[in-house]
């Protein structure tokens, strides 16, 4: 008898944090995350040496089979320096590209939504932009909208956004109300940080 009172008393107490934590106002939190560039970089990148490394030798295999010999150590020695070019700017591309994005919750129903996108002129050289092309997209950065407002609504650990033209994205807060998810439409999470 003890032991069904006991656990009912924690089904009771479970059900009433979620439905407390679900009742929670967002009005005033602010959820940030400070580049979520890196971690798509870094998912883009993991298995870059393996790759290289099996790209460096399809392509001397190529090479010496067109040449009709073995290529020579100068040669080789060239193609590596190439790839070791290649990487730097990989990095530097890495390194140079940021974008913040932050999540205001104003009240009870009014949420902002503003990203700072940051571009080096440095990675757009590694990139292989020339100048006309990289003064391009700086201007173009520099006008286009950083910040989004819209209207949310809060279900179980759902919140709802809809902007001016009534899209919907989904967002997902966590229990403790600490980390809100977003999920784009291509499959990538971001997890913002409680930050207010």
């Amino acid at each position: 008898m003890r032991r069904q009172l006991f656990g009912l008393l924690v089904v009771l107490l479970l059900t009433a944090s979620v439905a407390i934590s679900a009742q929670t106002s967002l009005a005033g939190r602010t959820y940030h995350h400070p580049n979520v560039l890196a971690g798509m970089m870094n998912e883009a990148t993991k298995d870059v040496d393996k790759k290289v490394a099996e790209a460096r030798g399809k392509f001397i295999a190529k090479a010496e089979k067109k040449k009709g010999r073995k290529l020579t150590d100068e040669e080789v020695a060239k193609l590596d320096a190439e790839i070791k070019k290649k990487l730097a700017d990989m990095e530097i591309m890495k390194k140079g590209m940021k974008m913040a994005i932050t999540v205001e919750f104003k009240d009870d129903k009014n949420v902002v939504l503003k990203q700072d996108t940051k571009v080096s002129d440095d990675a757009l050289k590694a990139a292989g932009y020339g100048w006309l092309k990289r003064k391009a997209m700086k201007a173009a950065l520099a006008v286009a909208p950083s910040s989004q407002k819209g209207t949310y609504i809060v279900k179980d650990n759902m919140v709802i956004m809809a902007d001016k033209d009534n899209e919907k994205d989904t967002m997902f807060i966590s229990q403790d109300g600490k980390v809100l998810t977003i999920k784009e439409e291509k499959g990538k999470i971001f997890k913002l940080t409680r930050t207010k």
